[in-house]
């Protein structure tokens, strides 16, 4: 294995991150690698041309509304006219929504709409073939299919399903368990903070009183040394008068 190679197993080793193989295979077909068998590694670790539809395969949507339906791909080694479509699954019957051809990295598809509520929403620069469809009815629920074909990797192909749920009203979220803890903790957090700033006031009195002790406490023997006449200022002394 090359040096480079060698550094790329290291690391890659070391992370095991997925998207990070995806940021160096992009430098690699920008030119900054051109070791043959890191194109090769980076193939087999990768595995090629992947759609993706998201880490949520589904939706659900008010009747009446416009929802998206996501799909962006990814490719190890770069596209060549990319083939892709959407595809509706009525009930075993596949409908195609729209499809286009992406030359290459960074050219804008021309892209064929053959339903008259679909829109598409993507661009190439950012790998990105989702579409909107607007208005959806109830008739529109069911399993939407992403498929893309990568004829510079010997015409891969690889799909991904959304799945669209269609309602008549959206549910509400019962927020009652969170305000109940949320409140409590309010209460807690008050409380904390009243005993924190009584403690503070009795703090601060119980000092000023210590204060006032250790004074009366200086006051009482500086006195009680002036009586046994054991004061600082000199007294006269005084002979015993002759007789």
């Amino acid at each position: 294995l090359s040096k480079s190679l060698a550094r790329f197993l290291g690391y890659s080793l070391e992370t095991q991150s997925v998207s990070f193989l995806h940021k160096f295979c992009r430098r690699l077909r920008s030119g900054d690698w051109l070791d043959q068998s890191m194109i090769l590694m980076c193939v087999w670790t990768v595995g090629g041309l992947e759609v993706s539809t998201g880490k949520v395969s589904s939706v659900e949507a008010m009747n009446g509304s416009t929802v998206l339906l996501p799909c962006t791909y990814s490719s190890c080694i770069g596209i060549e006219n990319l083939y892709f479509n959407w595809q509706y699954n009525d009930n075993g019957t596949l409908k195609k929504l729209c499809e286009a051809s992406i030359r290459m990295e960074g050219v804008e598809p021309k892209v064929h709409v053959t339903h008259e509520r679909v829109e598409f929403v993507g661009s190439s620069k950012t790998n990105n073939i989702s579409i909107l469809l607007w208005n959806i009815t109830f008739e529109d629920e069911g399993e939407y299919i992403c498929f893309a074909k990568n004829p510079k990797e010997k015409n891969r192909n690889h799909s991904a399903v959304f799945t669209l749920i269609v309602v008549d009203q959206m549910k509400e979220v019962d927020n009652t368990l969170t305000i109940i803890i949320v409140s409590a903790l309010g209460g807690v957090i008050g409380l904390v903070i009243i005993v924190m700033v009584i403690k503070a006031v009795v703090v601060h009195f119980l000092q000023k009183d210590d204060d006032k002790n250790k004074e009366c406490l200086v006051s009482s023997s500086g006195n009680d040394n002036t009586e046994n006449g054991l004061s600082g200022a000199k007294t006269d002394n005084k002979g015993t008068p002759k007789a």
